[in-house]
């Protein structure tokens, strides 16, 4: 197996990520200064001479944008973009569009603590960190890795906590200190691929 590369980039800021809103499967779109990561994303990449075979993303407008505007930057929009709700954010169920301090009126401190921090513990109607890695891992294993095992080389352009169910598997993380992880928006993780084992670049 030749050398590859795996890159993981949370979306830019979106408009709900700035009003302090839970998000989840809502779509909203990129604030201004989103996009300027996203941007800032592409370039940092180019300059590191990193390039890229395919895109993968989520089924989310704000993912989606993210990696286009990464791939313009890299002169790379020809490539091919497989979007997938596999990919998605965590559900947050009956916590979506609610405002976080909101909720913590209507719920508690303690109770919205454990909904956002604890691996197995859902909000309701929602996912917890557990569920999002029982549709993002399969679906990583089945359909990413294969191409990674060919040289091919991936950017995952997703959410907080689809790339925390990735990183725990790629890096050996445990439960419960995957949920202390803060995965920074269009901030890339980059990975290097080779004899079947994925590392961390930087």
């Amino acid at each position: 197996m030749k050398q590859s590369n795996l890159v993981l980039v949370r979306h830019g800021q979106s408009e709900w990520n700035k009003k302090n809103l839970f998000t989840g499967w809502k779509n909203p779109d990129l604030t201004e200064l989103g996009v300027e990561e996203a941007v800032k994303a592409g370039k940092l990449l180019k300059d590191r001479g990193l390039s890229f075979d395919i895109m993968y993303t989520s089924d989310l407008f704000r993912a989606q944008e993210t990696g286009r505007l990464i791939l313009e930057q890299m002169s790379l929009s020809h490539i091919e973009v497989i979007k997938d709700l596999s990919l998605n954010e965590r559900n947050y169920g009956d916590l979506a569009g609610l405002n976080k301090d909101e909720a913590r009126e209507k719920w508690g401190d303690e109770q919205v603590h454990v909904w956002r921090r604890s691996f197995d513990i859902p909000p309701p109607g929602g996912e917890s960190l557990k569920n999002t890695a029982e549709r993002v891992l399969p679906y990583f294993n089945s359909e990413i890795l294969p191409k990674i095992k060919e040289s091919q080389n991936i950017l995952i352009a997703a959410h907080g906590n689809s790339l925390r169910a990735l990183i725990m598997e790629l890096e050996g993380i445990s439960p419960e200190e995957i949920v202390k992880l803060e995965v920074a928006t269009g901030d890339p993780i980059v990975y290097t691929c080779s004899d079947n084992e994925i590392n961390r670049a930087d």
